[in-house]
């Protein structure tokens, strides 16, 4: 099979040959505009699969389209918002030759427009997709999973790259080319449109049971899924998709310019692309973790239903997912297995679960939720991991009643002047081993309230559902100081891992947020706890692990 990629060592095109590299007997043509750029990528390329660079400018497409004769053409060049009056002459020229087409398109009009071909692609016996890519593909697969369950009747969705993910100059030249512009979209069931970069709001993608993304700034982005999905359910009223890039402080300077540009009715900001790329990929921070969501709110039965997926990627992997659609099919062609002809969007060009193969040997973690309104505390954080955890560590937190465990512990307390006095002002025990631990779980309104009593030492503190920025998150409150923790199902064990942080409802540096490896877990049919808190520049402060089992006491006074 042969393969001519057009933007072939660009960064979705390059992505996708790298993805298609173990195919052995696959060619593929990695062209672009620069020889030399082609022929260092190709040098640089190591796989099975046979790679040829090739210059070529897609304005002259049907000459090389009849030179190479490939079996598929891959439009990953872009950015196709700015193809011009004559913006399908690859998709015409691929059905007048016969060659099967598929492109990254993620420009809406481009892709909703793609179905006058269908026509001409079937009688030339080819197929043409368009919009190949996690916009619309992956959406729309979540979608028909959600439809299963309820109608769908408003959908929000949004991608938070890695800040090391790394973006090319056309990408950039689309997004600052809609930045303040006109957006159409679906809202309250009418054809509307909204800012591009000008309307924003916020959210925490957290697959159950995993380490959440901190919560991000999603704003309005022009993709192909605010045109094409709606068609295809009835009951939809409203549809809203963001993306979240980092840092976001660069994110908001793109906000005020695209509410400036609306107001004063300013030229595109098309021309400032070349500045925003060089910022963006020069200011590389934080985590290097992305992300993606579909959230979705529906009737089941009459009923209000409300259901999200989370998609977590750690490091390298994120990067590779837009071009993952595409891989899907040409590894499906090979295999024998081709798409229908006629020319579409394509989204449903793959189902969820070609997707789940797609991440099996990858860090990418996918899930669902369900909004769980009257669930105790952990079951409603942890989602659909819950059920993964031991029965001594579900026993315990899957109540909303009164109740009571109590077995021994081992204490140790930090020796440091400042570690005394937090121990002092909090509560917490001496250094003793095998001592006597009750823990009473108290419900208080929407939280919980723990009282832990250690022998003669008592101390209290209140979880909660997370919100706003803590979305996702459980928030314990000590007195005057306030931990934000993610509860992340590792194996057997229930980790804590802190967040964030806040003393008198002031934000804390994250450089002082208290750490230490502390988690649940169940041993010999009991449950184990163990507990250690470290804080940077003071070392540890209090550590205690133990057993504890149910109390007999079916309720507490």
């Amino acid at each position: 099979m042969k393969v001519m990629i057009l933007g072939g060592y660009g960064v979705f095109g390059g992505r996708l040959v790298e993805l298609l590299a173990d195919c052995d007997g696959l060619t593929l043509l990695v062209c672009g505009r620069n020889l030399a750029k082609a022929n260092q990528y190709c040098a640089a390329f190591a796989g099975a699969a046979a790679v040829v660079p090739i210059q070529l400018d897609r304005c002259n497409i049907a000459a090389s389209l009849k030179d190479h004769r490939p079996d598929l053409v891959v439009d990953a060049s872009g950015p196709f918002q700015d193809y011009g009056n004559d913006k399908y002459q690859v998709v015409e020229a691929c059905i007048d030759t016969r060659v099967n087409y598929l492109d990254f398109a993620d420009a809406a009009d481009f892709v909703f427009g793609v179905s006058q071909f269908d026509a001409r692609a079937r009688a030339a016996h080819v197929f043409v997709l368009s919009g190949v890519s996690s916009f619309p593909v992956l959406t729309a697969a979540v979608l028909r999973e959600i439809a299963k369950e309820m109608d769908i009747v408003s959908v929000r969705g949004g991608i938070a790259p890695s800040p090391y993910a790394g973006i090319g100059l056309n990408v950039m030249r689309a997004v600052v080319g809609y930045v303040g512009a006109p957006v159409k979209l679906l809202r309250g069931g009418k054809q509307s449109t909204g800012m591009g970069l000008g309307e924003s709001m916020r959210y925490t993608i957290a697959p159950p049971g995993r380490m959440p993304l901190k919560n991000i700034h999603f704003s309005l982005v022009e993709v192909p899924d605010l045109q094409v999905i709606p068609p295809e359910y009835h009951t939809m009223t409203d549809i809203w998709m963001g993306a979240g890039p980092v840092p976001e402080i660069l994110h908001r300077f793109l906000n005020i310019l695209a509410k400036a540009r609306a107001l004063l009715r300013l030229p595109s900001l098309t021309p400032l692309s070349p500045v925003f790329y060089f910022v963006l990929n020069l200011m590389k921070f934080g985590e290097h973790r992305g992300g993606m969501f579909v959230h979705v709110h529906g009737t089941t039965d009459g009923r209000a239903a409300e259901r999200s997926w989370h998609l977590l990627a750690e490091g390298n992997d994120g990067p590779y997912i837009p071009s993952m659609a595409i891989e899907a099919i040409i590894r499906k062609c090979i295999a024998g297995t081709f798409p229908a002809t006629g020319a579409r969007p394509a989204t449903h060009a793959l189902a969820l679960t070609d997707y789940d193969a797609l991440f099996e040997h990858r860090a990418i973690t996918t899930g669902f939720r369900s909004e769980l309104t009257s669930a105790p505390l952990f079951p409603k954080v942890l989602g659909e991991a819950f059920s993964k955890l031991p029965p001594t560590v579900q026993a315990l937190h899957d109540s909303s009643k009164p109740r009571r465990w109590q077995g021994l512990a081992q204490v140790t307390r930090g020796n440091g002047l400042v570690a005394q006095l937090i121990c002092k002002l909090i509560g917490f025990p001496r250094s003793a081993s095998n001592v006597p631990v009750a823990v009473e779980l108290k419900p208080e309104g929407a939280a919980e309230r723990w009282t832990r009593t250690f022998g003669d030492y008592k101390f209290n503190s209140v979880q909660s559902c997370g919100s706003g920025r803590d979305e996702q998150l459980v928030v314990e409150r000590f007195g005057v100081a306030r931990f934000s923790l993610a509860l992340v199902v590792e194996g057997a064990r229930l980790l804590f891992v802190p967040r964030r942080w806040s003393l008198f409802g002031l934000p804390m540096p994250k450089a002082l947020l208290p750490q230490g490896m502390s988690f649940e877990t169940e041993l010999d049919g009991r449950f184990h706890f163990d507990i250690t808190v470290i804080v940077p520049g003071i070392g540890l402060v209090i550590a205690y692990r133990g057993w504890l089992e149910q109390s007999t006491r079916d309720a507490l006074g």
